[in-house]
């Protein structure tokens, strides 16, 4: 990996020569090492096929074991050409029983070890008399993770070919000889880790059976008086890594910039970009953009720019933006919304960049705090007797600790998102925490030793870093506390900006984020209180703490009982409230609502969780201090359990008196739940004036940039959003660039303009029905139909499905509970398969090819008119739904067309099925927004038959 400390790579280094001569007595003498082949993946569809086994004692292979297995079926094609092994080979073999017993015979009980020894042994423990074959199963995959956290890749060909082993060919024999000389490998990297580190891992929770622990506890055994400490271990790696902060660009009086013909050549034939892409071809829009990239650096300025598809946008802006880090020596930074585009910047286009420019490239990436290890949980949890918190296997958690402890030991910097952790088995809240949570100043790792708080200074020591959108609004509310000051910003996927700042700048208060904080506190003999009042009574302060902690319990108590009453207040209220779904109602609290009797009835009670909550704080944090002097460590949690009661008073003070008129305020309630699920929400009405008064100014240069920005060419209601309508109209511009991809020759745009009014539901619903099957029939399948409500979604679904399963086309449905990941992956996996679905697919879903040939839309989504923020607009101006919810609108349309057409071959087709397109006078700025040139009116009856010639003309 990169940033990898040099000592770090010198132990690395010589692992294989120190393994030649390094003997580990017991826990290397008689250990079976084995491989399998399998027909395939997936142990429900398939069979073993080869089965190689060595043992292992000290340095020597004593014997081996290799069979082919007949495996009942015939070996898929892709497996042949993967192993070489094919049907007359394993046509005499032993069945899997016959197989499986002689490998019984030839382990006799001894420890297996296997990469990633899950696959092989639930192959062999599937064959009868399989679970015979050894109690003890060791993965070498998880194992080398803890030995060599700073690789890259633990793929077992990688670490063979690392390592001077023996190469790995994709058949069992060949890699057990792989692992043999792996294995060693792995127990000599084992004791380059810090001392006592063996020892605190084979200590960890006795009582969960966990097959490294005799590892680790012999591997101790070596080194009986070692102690370790974390603290010193990341000490001690943190000095290992000690370059220059950047300059803040405030200092200079501008930036140094290469000139615009010099930029323009980096994309020429032969020049940067060729050779970070051998097959580039350069492109007009992707150089213009650049250029002006450059232009807005150099004079300080901001761009608002808006690139079709295919212009490749990311490396039209890394080239110039790394041009003024490093001619500068200022740290840049770019923010996505995705982490699909994230990973594309962090894994392919920045390492590329890196590589082919002169002098390198640094770059990091910047997350939100639970992609980080809480190192103060770490230790606690290394420590702690109490029974781990999983519904699954506890072993994968003790695994989980004994990675993250490795990794921080080798690393200055760094997130637990490639570590392999098995999140599924381990709560990942036992061992990261949140801004709330975090101890800061009482943490014995905070500032620089902590992975989090210590990222944003090693931040500011690179040229390029990489964040998030809720990051970067999250960095704007605290102050710029939380990233380094970076003064030029690329804001990609820029369309979302204005919703994920306000989500990110939005009070809450919740009935499930209330109801965790007092659990969590506890009373007298529970939670933190108990666990506090506990830890004091030894004390020579006791008699004062004892006072401060009944007084602070008691009103800890007080709050919880006011704050439960005050979620039943707000059920009630829900029921008074208009809104729209009949699953979570968001409702407005507005001047009707605050003037009505059960507004008043709610009022009291708000006012006493007020007074509770505030009483609550104080004496709590009272304690805190107290103790604090004293006694920090004891006092942690309940510090992090003060702060959060004063931020529930400071919300629920600010919703309640409803003064602040920055603010829309509302509640939610699942209808579906009797009680629990309850919120209240205070949102800033206008982003683009925080924005214009918070950061802009902080600002030198931003660039926003996405395919779907202006509405029919038009960027001001973009530019009121953000802010950029309140700066001087020189500090910026912005321009459109169109796609690279011919669209008019690529999509095909449909308007079916004889759609009934949804209000007329009968009708509206039977016309659908027919039109929806018709197009699925007419394109095969293949199609992606975005609704704006649950309701219609489902009631078509019920009718067409059943028709569309008739004629052999698959249909699935977001249903409540699905995952949106798996309904994605199951409709890319299956080319024919079509997918009705919600607000999650309507942007940043990539299906190129086949895989998607067609885009429904039954109904343009304007937001509801019941909508909080929609009601609040409303009421303040006369043209609200012009200026807000019908671009919005058409922005979303846009972005829904833009599933369709991904790369420069994809060929498709939109459908829209809202006769308002044709019938209102806003209907062009529909369809004047979308990419292509012109449309297709066609009645609804007519649009099969015309998507059946259409499909015959492409599919030729």
């Amino acid at each position: 990996m990169a940033g990898t400390p040099a000592f770090v790579i010198e132990q690395y280094r010589t692992l294989a020569e120190r393994a030649r001569t390094r003997t580990f007595g017991v826990i290397e003498d008689d250990v079976i090492v084995l491989d399998t082949e399998t027909t395939g993946l997936s142990l429900q569809d398939n069979r073993l096929i080869e089965i190689a086994a060595a043992r292992l004692r000290g340095r020597e292979v004593v014997e081996r074991f290799d069979t082919f297995v007949h495996p009942g079926m015939p070996i898929p094609p892709e497996i042949v050409q993967l192993t070489g092994i094919t049907d007359a080979d394993v046509a005499d073999a032993p069945s899997p029983e016959e197989a499986v017993a002689a490998l019984e015979r030839f382990a006799g009980g001894c420890p297996v070890i296997a990469h990633n020894a899950t696959f092989d042994r639930s192959f062999i423990e599937a064959v009868r008399g399989g679970v015979r074959v050894s109690d003890i199963w060791i993965d070498s995959l998880a194992l080398s993770r803890i030995a060599l956290p700073r690789l890259s890749s633990h793929k077992l060909a990688d670490l063979a070919e690392l390592f001077g082993c023996a190469a790995v060919s994709h058949r069992a024999i060949d890699d057990v000889e792989a692992l043999c000389g792996v294995w060693r490998i792995l127990l000599v990297a084992l004791t380059d880790l810090p001392r006592g580190l063996m020892r605190r891992l084979a200590d960890m929770h006795p009582d969960v059976p966990w097959s490294y622990r005799p590892i680790f506890s012999y591997l101790a055994g070596e080194d009986p008086d070692a102690h370790f400490s974390l603290v010193s271990a990341r000490t001690e790696v943190l000095r290992a890594q000690a370059p220059e902060e950047r300059v803040d660009a405030d200092e200079l009086p501008g930036l140094s910039m290469p000139p615009a013909d010099e930029i323009r050549a980096r994309y020429a034939p032969g020049d940067l970009v060729n050779r970070m892409y051998p097959g580039y071809e350069p492109r007009a829009e992707q150089v213009e953009m650049a250029c002006e990239v450059r232009d807005a650096l150099a004079t300080g300025t901001h761009r608002v720019i808006e690139a079709g598809t295919g212009v490749g946008k990311s490396i039209a802006y890394l080239v110039p933006f790394a041009e003024a880090a490093r001619r500068n020596d200022v740290t840049v930074g770019i923010a996505t919304k995705s982490n699909n585009l994230a990973d594309q910047l962090m894994y392919h286009e920045l390492p590329k960049l890196a590589r082919e420019l002169d002098g390198g490239l640094t770059f990091c990436a910047l997350k939100g705090y639970d992609h980080y290890p809480c190192l103060r949980k770490l230790e606690r949890m290394s420590r702690s007797t109490t029974e781990i918190s999983t519904t699954r296997d506890p072993a994968d958690t003790l695994t989980a600790v004994a990675v993250i402890y490795a990794y921080v030991c080798q690393s200055p910097t760094g997130d637990l998102d490639g570590l392999g952790i098995r999140w599924r088995s381990v709560n990942r809240a036992d061992l990261t925490t949140s801004s709330r949570e975090c101890a800061r100043r009482l943490c014995p790792f905070y500032p620089d030793r902590c992975l989090v708080h210590g990222a944003r200074r090693r931040a500011a020591r690179v040229d390029v870093v990489v964040t998030n959108h809720s990051l970067l609004f999250r960095n704007v509310a605290a102050d710029g506390k939380i990233l380094p000051p970076i003064r030029h910003w690329v804001v990609d996927e820029a369309h979302s900006v204005e919703r994920e700042a306000r989500r990110q700048w939005a009070v809450t208060v919740s009935a499930d984020e209330s109801r965790s904080l007092f659990e969590h506190l506890g009373g007298e003999r529970s939670g933190v209180m108990g666990q506090l009042i506990r830890n004091l009574a030894g004390s020579d302060a006791a008699t004062l703490y004892m006072g401060l902690s009944a007084k602070a319990t008691s009103s800890v108590q007080r709050a919880s009982l006011a704050m439960a009453e005050v979620f039943d207040g707000v059920r009630e209220l829900s029921r008074r409230g208009r809104a729209d779904g009949y699953d979570n109602a968001n409702i407005w609290i507005g001047p009707e609502m605050r003037a009505s009797a059960g507004w008043q009835y709610f009022l009291p009670a708000a006012l006493t969780a007020i007074d509770a909550l505030d009483e609550a704080h104080k004496n709590l944090s009272s304690l805190v201090e107290a103790v604090a002097q004293d006694k920090p460590e004891f006092v942690v949690d309940a510090a992090d359990a003060a702060r959060r009661l004063g931020e529930m008073h400071d919300a629920l003070d600010l919703i309640a008196q409803g003064t602040d008129d920055r603010y829309v305020y509302s509640l939610q309630v699942n209808r579906r739940l009797r009680a629990g699920g309850e919120s209240l929400t205070a949102e800033l009405l206008d982003v683009g004036e925080m924005l214009a008064t918070r950061w802009l100014p902080e600002v030198h240069t931003a660039i926003f940039t996405s395919a779907t920005i202006s509405i029919a060419g038009n960027f001001s209601h973009f530019n009121h959003a953000i802010g950029l309508d309140r700066l001087d109209a020189r500090a910026s511009r912005a321009l459109h660039l169109d796609s690279s991809y011919d669209f008019d020759a690529n999509m095909t745009v449909v308007v079916a303009g004889d759609v009934p009014d949804p209000r007329n539901r009968d009708a509206y619903l039977d016309t659908l029905e027919r039109l929806l099957v018709d197009v699925h029939l007419a394109m095969g399948g293949s199609a992606l139909t975005l609704f704006t409500n649950r309701r219609d979604m489902e009631d078509l679904y019920a009718r067409v499905e059943p028709k569309l399963a008739a004629a052999g086309l698959e249909l699935a449905c977001q249903q409540r509970m699905t995952s949106s990941r798996q309904l994605r992956e199951r409709f890319i996996s299956q080319k024919s398969s079509s997918l009705f679905a919600l607000k999650a697919f309507w942007e940043g879903f990539d299906a190129s090819g086949d895989t998607l040939r067609c885009v429904i839309i039954p109904k343009l989504p304007f937001s509801s008119p019941t909508d909080p923020l929609s009601c609040e607009r409303n009421q303040r101006e006369k043209r609200a739904w012009a200026q807000y919810a019908l671009p919005e609108a058409v922005i979303e349309v846009k972005q829904a067309a833009g599933r369709l057409i991904r790369t420069s071959s994809d060929v498709g087709v939109l459908v829209l099925a809202d006769s308002r397109l044709v019938t209102k006078g806003y209907g062009r700025k529909f369809l004047d927004s979308l990419p292509t040139s012109g449309y297709q009116r066609i009645e609804s009856a007519q649009v099969g038959r015309y998507l059946e010639l259409w499909r015959r003309a492409h599919d030729r």
